[in-house]
């Protein structure tokens, strides 16, 4: 059981309710926006969509569920039926993470070779990625906290190289500017990304304190909001980019 004063709990509402109203808001955005780019990109607008929808659903059942725990300021954290459910987050992961890449390679619509070495290699990766941090995150021992922390670092780094060295090498067939969006958008990525190990780290130590549970929430929502949000309007501006560049009008 988690003690949080009324800052604590607010903040922690508050952000919720951000994260709720970001993937919602982008999730139509990118729905009515179909029509702005060519057919060819809209599978990555479509997955967009589907991120910050799933997103959504998610955050719908975090905010019950942090409610629900909670009685008088006094968040329930044991495990048991009725506590604070943290395994939202982790079905949300698996589900999105895997999306996330995909729409990187729909939009660059490279040969149908390139883009399924890249999705073969993407998706498992980021599963293996969400499924090894998990254990850790529901675990109150430290070493077991660092251990599964590790082992889901080994396919973050693996998504880095393939996303770094081997997509890199398909960028200069791209149209002028795309490249260097694209870059700006797999920098986004890194330093979205790394919020959630920190956010990690903060939860580590054994029984989390109401300090430890607010900061581990603000950050994985605020990373959330970023990496989905964030990350989907940049997908839009690279097909609306590639659509002008292909002839497509205002």
């Amino acid at each position: 059981m988690l003690k949080l004063d009324s800052n604590q709990w607010n903040l922690v509402y508050n952000v919720f309710s951000f994260g709720l109203v970001s993937m919602l808001a982008c999730t139509v955005y990118t729905l009515v926006s179909q029509q702005r780019v060519l057919a060819k990109y809209r599978s990555a607008l479509v997955m967009s969509s589907m991120v910050t929808f799933i997103a959504a659903y998610h955050y719908m059942r975090i905010f019950d569920s942090f409610k629900e725990s909670s009685v008088d300021m006094t968040i329930n954290t044991s495990g048991a039926q009725g506590s604070f459910n943290e395994a939202y987050r982790y079905v949300d992961w698996l589900l999105t993470v895997p999306l996330l890449l995909v729409e990187v390679v729909a939009v660059l619509a490279l040969t149908k070779s390139v883009s399924t070495s890249l999705i073969t290699r993407l998706v498992p990766a980021s599963a293996a990625m969400i499924a090894l941090g998990y254990p850790g995150e529901i675990s109150s021992d430290q070493n077991t906290q660092v251990m599964y922390g590790v082992l889901s670092t080994i396919p973050f780094l693996y998504i880095l190289y393939v996303l770094f060295v081997e997509l890199g090498k398909s960028l200069d067939k791209q149209p002028e500017g795309v490249a260097a969006t694209v870059g700006r958008l797999r920098l986004l990525l890194i330093a979205t990304w790394g919020v959630y190990p920190i956010s990690y780290i903060l939860g580590m130590g054994g029984d989390a304190t109401a300090e430890q549970f607010v900061g581990v929430q603000v950050g994985y929502t605020i990373a959330d909001v970023l990496a989905k949000c964030v990350f989907g309007l940049t997908i839009f501006k690279i097909a609306r980019m590639k659509s002008a560049a292909e002839g497509m009008k205002e």
